[in-house]
């Protein structure tokens, strides 16, 4: 999974990548040209617990790739708007997910470049700036079909026809500065563009970036930010990038204790992940064995030969079955030998439904 890190300049994205990351990546404000990159392991308890039981040469944690990218420059308020780089709209086409650093923290020697706090406006115009990327690839792509669209074989002119059609049916909404992801494509419509990767297409996590004196009313702040997006597949979480990045130099004791002082529950970096896993409708499974146990990463409602390709694509096209069990009850018995020999261990089919937390062996031909 990778998510792209966006926001205006001096929103703290860096410093936000910094405290998800544990990185030490420049930060300054003022919205540097540096494309910084960094792969962070899914800490899951279910894992840990596992790898306990058997006690294999390795464990694999799930992984999130999180690119910082640099903020678009911010035009005054009535302004014409800049255009996004090529370069970086290419990265953020190639991300599974935004994460919007907004900035709520007060910083006079770090001034706003709209020179006031203003969740809403910022979350709006940096929508706006994507819309408008999004609006110009569709406008280029509709002309282009209309010059060329009815030239090749008949399979060809129905599959552009087809496009068109879906095209036809996000543009009006992006002239109206809407995304994509509020017009509510249906399966087959989100296939027939998913080649574009639109930005606005792309579910986003909306993060508040809190200075010390919000930690009090931060979820008042999350209702309050949540209630005036009203965009689909947009979620709202909230940190303190500073201190998150502070806490992230402390060993773990000392960690613990500056949260509890600061009235913090648990890593931010744990509830960002978490956040971005309900978004895009993600879970996990494991596989354990003697070698290693690893955690997978699939859509919900993934299946079981969907399971076996994520492992690798022989798994699937020799699927036989699939044994599956739940980590808690695995790890009540024990062992998989405990859990076949009481007959806990599930045997399923192609179109069984993964569910969060499955224990999943796979059988196949070779």
């Amino acid at each position: 999974m990778q998510i792209a890190i966006v926001g205006l300049a001096r929103s703290g994205k860096t410093t936000v990548f910094n405290s998800l990351t544990k990185g030490d990546a420049e930060t300054g404000g003022f919205g540097g040209l540096t494309v910084n990159t960094g792969v962070v392991k899914v800490p899951d308890e279910r894992l840990t617990r596992l790898t306990a039981l058997f006690k294999p040469k390795k464990e694999v944690p799930a992984d999130v790739t999180y690119v910082d990218l640099p903020a678009p420059a911010t035009a005054a308020e009535g302004e014409p708007h800049a255009d996004i780089p090529a370069d970086q709209l290419a990265r953020l086409r190639n991300a599974d997910a935004l994460l919007h650093v907004v900035r709520v923290f007060e910083n006079d020697a770090v001034p706003h470049p709209l020179l006031s706090i203003d969740p809403a406006r910022d979350i709006e115009q940096l929508e706006l700036e994507f819309t408008l990327a999004d609006l110009g690839v569709v406008e280029k792509r509709l002309e282009k079909l209309k010059n060329s669209g009815r030239h090749g074989t008949a399979a060809e002119k129905e599959a552009n026809e087809r496009e068109g059609v879906v095209l036809r049916k996000v543009l009006p909404a992006l002239t109206d500065g809407q995304p994509i992801r509020d017009v509510g494509l249906d399966e087959d419509e989100s296939l027939r563009i998913r080649g574009f990767r639109f930005l606005t297409e792309k579910p986003v996590l909306v993060l508040l970036n809190l200075g010390e004196p919000d930690l009090e009313r931060a979820e008042a702040l999350m209702a309050e930010t949540a209630a005036t997006i009203g965009h689909a597949q947009t979620e709202v979480a909230q940190m303190s990038a500073q201190i998150e990045m502070e806490i992230g130099q402390l060993d773990d004791d000392e960690a613990e204790v500056f949260r509890e002082d600061l009235g913090l529950e648990g890593s931010s970096m744990e509830r960002v992940i978490r956040a971005s896993y309900h978004l895009l409708g993600l879970i996990s499974f494991f596989t354990a064995g003697e070698d290693e146990t690893r955690a997978w990463t699939v859509v919900r409602g993934a299946t079981a030969v969907d399971a076996a390709g994520t492992i690798h694509s022989d798994l699937a096209r020799g699927f036989i079955r699939a044994e599956v069990i739940g980590w808690e009850e695995l790890l009540e018995l024990g062992s998989m030998t405990e859990a076949r020999k009481q007959g806990k261990l599930r045997s399923e089919g192609k179109t069984y439904e993964v569910q969060d937390g499955d224990v999943i062996e796979v059988l196949f031909n070779v």
